[in-house]
């Protein structure tokens, strides 16, 4: 009877869901300014149905594509026929993700405390909200949950705020899931959120940083494309809001800032991954942050957490145009990055997101650090490619641990560095 229910269960999970087998994801290396050019017009060719996880950026940085099965044939052709060099990272799509659901329904339990709260496998959004409610339950002096706004297919948007007392004091925000295929900056999220009401009195150096500011914590940014990961296309990068005159849907979070918005790095065709929106703040997702971040008025680090490439940015990434305090940022960025790396060796990259990286416009930091929030940082977490956003669930904890160390670097600096 046991063996019956699970399989039905199984089955349940699996039906409706897309499936990815025989999808590669091929890693192309673009020699020169041509090849990068060429890679942009395979980027163009709707009918391929490709994913870029890394898309064409400058000559020498990897391009990362998931492949689907019917396209691999052609895209092999055109690679090879313009003498385009590409490995694969990822020989069947399908094999990881059925991997991860096993490993998630293997380690399935209804969590009676965050303390028995299992951090090292992945969650869904009702779990993750659970957590939330235990955590703040667990902790009433210093956790509060506040509701910032609703998505848009109506699911509260929930922020943590830690805190230990007065009114609007400096603060930190911290935001992780933007884009909602990037499961593991969920996960450390709420990895962040139990390791802040643990260290709390027990740490002095976190202790100090408590005691003189607050921290938001966005664990889940983007909950209905988080929650569409879950039940149907675990690939799924944007928010789900309908536009207008496409049958596409989704908007990209994170192309949707008022910050270079339109310019070149985002797209205006809602059926690309990095479809910018009709006009800037047009995601409700975007606007409850926005509308939140101008109400405070006292926000000092804002930190937006993604998945992958391990690296740490600061802006601009919209213009080649460098920010006033980028001395300062640079020398930020370099410490945190030795502190991730003490602990595991794990290597980050670190600069503007324009150098860094490609141009990108309408992205949160940017227009964070154009309203004066000058600690603005962006991280892209591990890996580099080998599982991309597929990141096995052994690699949570060790991710978020690294991680939180960058954070404390920042954290800290901006406390010593009030302005």
């Amino acid at each position: 009877m046991q063996g019956l229910l699970i399989l039905s269960v199984l089955l349940g999970a699996v039906l409706g869901k897309e499936d990815f087998v025989g999808h590669q994801v091929l890693r192309i290396s673009a020699a020169d300014e041509a090849q990068v050019q060429m890679v942009k017009e395979l980027e163009d060719l709707e009918h391929l149905q490709l994913d870029f996880w890394r898309g064409p950026a400058q000559p020498g940085s990897p391009i990362d594509v998931r492949v689907p099965f019917p396209s691999i044939q052609a895209v092999k052709v055109f690679l090879e026929a313009h003498g385009l060099r590409y490995t694969i990272m990822i020989e069947d799509v399908q094999s990881l993700l059925d991997d991860e659901q096993e490993q998630m329904f293997a380690s399935r339990s209804w969590a009676r405390s965050t303390n028995t709260f299992n951090y090292a496998t992945y969650h869904t959004l009702e779990e993750i909200y659970d957590f939330m409610d235990l955590l703040a339950a667990e902790h009433p002096q210093l956790v509060s949950k506040l509701q910032i706004g609703s998505s848009y297919e109506g699911r509260p948007i929930y922020v943590l705020k830690f805190s230990t007392g007065g009114n609007n004091r400096p603060a930190i925000w911290i935001d992780t899931g933007i884009h909602s295929r990037e499961w593991v900056t969920q996960a450390s999220g709420v990895w962040f959120a139990k390791k802040i009401a643990q260290d709390y009195g027990q740490d002095p150096a976190f202790t100090a940083i408590l005691d003189n500011m607050d921290i938001f914590l966005e664990i889940v940014t983007n909950p209905d494309g988080f929650a569409f990961t879950h039940s149907k296309n675990r690939m799924w990068r944007k928010t789900r809001s309908l536009t207008s005159g496409s049958a596409c849907i989704g908007v990209d979070p994170n192309r949707n800032w008022d910050a270079g918005f339109g310019m070149a790095g985002a797209s205006s065709n809602p059926c690309s991954e990095t479809y910018r929106g009709k006009f800037a703040n047009s995601e409700v997702e975007v606007k409850s942050i926005v509308d939140f971040v101008k109400d405070h008025r006292n926000i000092k680090a804002f930190i937006s957490i993604h998945s992958y490439s391990q690296l740490l940015l600061y802006p601009f990434g919209y213009k080649r145009e460098s920010p006033a305090d980028k001395d300062e940022l640079d020398q930020v960025a370099k410490s945190a990055v030795e502190a991730l790396t003490s602990l595991y060796g794990t290597k980050f990259k670190y600069g503007s997101i324009i150098t860094t990286i490609y141009q990108a416009s309408g992205g949160s930091i940017d227009w964070t650090y154009n309203q004066g929030i000058k600690y603005s940082f962006t991280f892209e977490l591990r890996d580099t490619g080998r599982y991309g956003f597929l990141l096995p669930a052994s690699q949570i904890i060790p991710t978020a641990q690294e991680t939180w160390l960058a954070l404390l670097t920042i954290m800290e600096h901006t406390l010593n560095h009030p302005y």
